[in-house]
């Protein structure tokens, strides 16, 4: 017998259920909801059960207590967090220096006021002779091409603070491209603003990811972290040595045969004056191989452009060949032009292609105007005194001739060794028989050392030369030690010969020390 108060509760329930029914079906459509639901879940069971689930872990979720990270926060006292902070030492923000960077960072030579032929450099009372940079053919003295830069800093300013394809271009800058391609004799050119990167970007610019480059050994920096940013496929082959050359482009061409893999863009990679050796690269045997395998040339000419040839163009001026038969000419304007900058070089299509695919032409502001005036103004003084190139050449010669006499022969041996190369600078290196014939090896550092104690020797008779300098953990061979000497056409002969002396009697003096 049910009580009336259960009674009462059940009739109110069945109220309150029918008038919220009546009020959902007072609801235009609501009939074909109600028919979906009941239609649903009438044959559906698991359904109930899994959104009953989800609304009572919202539901939990909704109530629970939330979650602060610093709920569980170790509360320290002010001497404790006083504490910690003495005890603190922050890490350095570069790594500590090694013996050889301190060497490096402490002889490093300050001049004083202009950069010349004979500067001043702090320490010295008097000039030095200088023989440690690429101003070969002493334009930094050119008053001619200093004033056309003073003229250009005056009408166009420092610099447009733009990359060129937005509005960093004007009009001196591709006054000069055309002067490149009509000095080199190409169909077209490209400036970029950083002599350093231009290399470095031309070769990804062209080769990607599966493409082949078949590289020198001894190719400098600058051209391998641009095989490196490629990601290229990538071949070596000896320094300098065709033959070689030769080999690897036939075990691909076979490799491909048997493997059947598809054609892919490949090109060699070669510099013209190689910068860690001096010497000079066989173009004609170059063309030859990539004609025969069918590549393209990449050839990196910044230390040949303005002092190899007749005209100062370069490989393909000093063995007659057309600049058309180079794919790619690429090359430095801080070196024999002495601005800043670099270019490359050939048909209107390899040109047209870096405009939008040459990073750092891209994605660097503009080489500012006086610098490409002057790149320009320096072209046509090369061109206008032709002389000065047979001066340059014979100026090395000479040089070479002398730390060729037999008493230095224990001592060192040059890089590139012959005597009658036209390369403008060459490298001075500690000969293998004097380090094997000391007691104890002689460690890489120490042959810096022993370097620096003639150059420093040098630098009291009055001529400033330095070490060749290389990123010694990045560098995929390191060349080893050497003093590098830039010849110039701005000392006169009595001086190139005076300063050639002093660098000889500084060599027998030191490491005649080091012997004992």
């Amino acid at each position: 017998m049910n009580s009336p108060l259960v009674d009462d509760h059940a009739v109110f329930i069945n109220s309150t259920v029918n008038s919220v029914y009546e009020l959902i079906v007072a609801i235009p459509g609501s009939h074909l909801v109600l028919s979906y639901i009941k239609n649903a879940y009438q044959d559906d069971p698991f359904r109930i059960i899994l959104e009953l689930f989800l609304v009572f872990f919202a539901l939990k979720y909704m109530l629970s207590k939330k979650y602060k990270p610093q709920d569980n926060a170790v509360k320290l006292t002010e001497k404790e967090i006083d504490d910690l902070v003495e005890e603190w030492k922050p890490e350095p923000l570069v790594p500590s220096l090694s013996a050889l960077d301190k060497l490096n960072l402490d002889k490093a030579p300050l001049i004083i006021g202009a950069q010349s032929v004979k500067p001043r450099v702090a320490g010295h009372a008097k000039p030095l002779m200088n023989l440690a940079s690429t101003n070969y053919l002493d334009l930094q003295s050119s008053e001619r091409i200093r004033q056309r830069a003073i003229d250009t800093l005056k009408k166009y300013g420092v610099g447009s603070c733009g990359p060129p394809g937005f509005y960093g271009t004007i009009d001196v800058h591709m006054d000069l491209e055309r002067d490149i391609a009509r000095f080199l004799g190409t169909e077209e050119a490209i400036i970029y603003a950083q002599g350093f990167s231009t290399i470095s970007s031309v070769i990804p610019a062209f080769s990607k990811r599966g493409d082949l480059l078949v590289v020198d050994e001894g190719v400098s920096f600058a051209v391998q972290k641009g095989v490196q940013i490629s990601r290229s496929n990538i071949r070596w082959f000896k320094h300098n040595d065709m033959n070689d050359l030769e080999r690897v482009l036939d075990e691909i061409r076979v490799d491909d045969m048997v493997h059947k893999r598809k054609l892919t863009r490949r090109f060699i990679v070669t510099e013209g004056l190689f910068a860690n050796e001096g010497d000079i690269a066989p173009l004609a045997k170059l063309i030859e191989l990539k004609r025969k395998f069918k590549y393209r040339l990449i050839l990196d000419e910044s230390h040949s452009i303005g002092v190899l040839g007749s005209r100062g163009a370069g490989l393909t001026d000093m063995f007659n060949i057309d600049a058309k038969e180079v794919d790619m000419i690429v090359g430095s304007m801080a070196t024999a032009l002495c601005s800043s900058g670099g270019f490359c070089a050939g048909s209107v299509e390899i040109v047209d292609h870096q405009r939008l695919s040459g990073s750092a032409y891209c994605f660097s502001a503009s080489i500012p105007a006086m610098l490409a005036v002057s790149t320009s103004e320096a072209l046509k003084y090369i061109q206008d005194e032709p002389q000065l190139l047979k001066v340059l050449g014979e100026r090395a010669r000479t040089f070479r001739q002398a730390l060729s006499h037999k008493s230095l022969e224990t001592f060192i041996e040059l890089h590139d060794s012959d005597i009658n190369s036209p390369a403008p600078f060459f490298h001075i290196r500690i000969n293998p028989v004097f380090l094997k014939s000391r007691r104890e090896e002689l460690k890489r550092e120490d042959e810096e050392r022993l370097l620096q104690d003639v150059v420093d020797e040098c630098a009291s008779q009055g001529v400033l030369i330095t070490r060749a300098k290389y990123v010694y953990d990045q560098e995929r061979a390191c060349p080893r030690p050497s003093i590098k000497v830039y010849v110039t056409v701005g000392l006169s002969r009595k001086e190139n010969d005076k300063a050639a002396s002093i660098l000889k009697s500084a060599i027998v003096k030191i490491f005649g020390k080091w012997k004992k």
